[in-house]
């Protein structure tokens, strides 16, 4: 993204990954925090920055935080869902249970 500086961090009492550029808020995945896991729920970006590529970021930042932090992804969201399939270095992080209300 060209000289604008963008920032993932995870907003825990939120319940959100938020992507902030140039200081403000333009784009959030919402989850749920579960035992081991994390529920990913929904993307969002702001409407003037589709198709700049901040969205694949975002899922690819969060999904790198969630890795550290040693935690399996339940995707719900299909935009972070659709970024796995095309991603296969993030399928390690997918939980392969059924249930998600662990």
């Amino acid at each position: 993204m060209d000289d604008r500086d963008y920032v993932v961090r995870d907003n825990p009492k939120g319940r959100r990954y938020e992507l902030l550029l140039d200081g403000e808020r333009v784009g959030e995945i919402l989850y749920s925090l579960k035992p081991a896991k994390i529920v990913l729920l929904h993307t969002e970006i702001d409407p003037a920055l589709e198709g700049t590529g901040l969205g694949g970021d975002l899922v690819a930042d969060a999904l790198d935080d969630i890795r550290s932090r040693g935690l399996q992804v339940v995707p719900l969201c299909p935009f972070v869902a659709a970024y796995i399939r095309r991603h296969p270095e993030y399928e390690d992080l997918v939980t392969r249970e059924r249930s998600i209300a662990e």
